[in-house]
């Protein structure tokens, strides 16, 4: 479990492809390497990853090709950089919210407004999770627990503002138009509305029934 407030964004150092797997290396600076041991689980780009080899502070991991369709991973590049989180202690302050690693999908990004002291972006999101996504309510981007402040579900779009920390410790102030992210909606949020509308699915069917009755 993470808690969606990412720790630094740093470098693939090492890249390797082969069929339905790949495999890379980032280079973890001291802090991020505090008891990590190979079977761990890290997020990189808010996908949940097992350690596979540790060399110093080059940690290695493998996507399989699961992975690399349905999050960015597959997109990976040398030199690149991405967001990483460690796994969450049992004392670890919740400082955004609870993410598993388990990635929903991608959403593109369709606009960046750049301001002095703040950046909005908008994105666009498979119409099927729209239902899932409120204003004010959380999602995590690449691994980062933010806050939706606007909703448009007939354009399938939504809004998050970023501090300039934000930026700073993260990947987002590199991205622009036309890039995707991985997205993982917020569970408790997906129970929620699923169980509402099986409930009022029951209710409807159990209506014709008696209507036909």
């Amino acid at each position: 479990m993470y808690t969606g407030i990412v720790q630094q964004s740093v470098e693939v150092n090492g890249l390797q492809k082969q069929p339905g797997l790949l495999t890379f290396s980032v280079r973890l600076p001291a802090p991020l390497l505090d008891e990590l041991q190979v079977g761990a689980s890290v997020s990189i780009d808010g996908v949940c990853l097992t350690v596979t080899e540790q060399a110093g502070h080059d940690v290695t991991f493998d996507a399989i090709q699961e992975t690399q369709d349905r999050t960015t991973l597959g997109e990976l590049e040398l030199g690149g950089q991405v967001n990483v989180e460690r796994s969450a202690k049992s004392s670890a302050e919740i400082g955004g919210h609870e993410i598993s690693g388990h990635i929903d999908g991608t959403v593109r990004v369709v606009e960046v407004e750049r301001f002095e002291n703040n950046c909005i972006f908008t994105f666009e999101a498979p119409a099927p999770y729209m239902k899932y996504i409120f204003p004010k309510g959380f999602i995590a981007l690449n691994g980062c627990s933010l806050t939706v402040v606007d909703v448009d579900r007939t354009a399938s779009t939504f809004t998050v503002h970023l501090i300039p920390e934000t930026l700073r410790v993260t990947t987002f102030d590199e991205k622009s138009a036309g890039d995707r992210v991985n997205f993982e909606i917020e569970r408790k949020t997906q129970v929620i509305v699923d169980t509402v509308q099986e409930f009022l699915r029951e209710q409807a069917r159990e209506g014709l029934l008696v209507a036909q009755s």
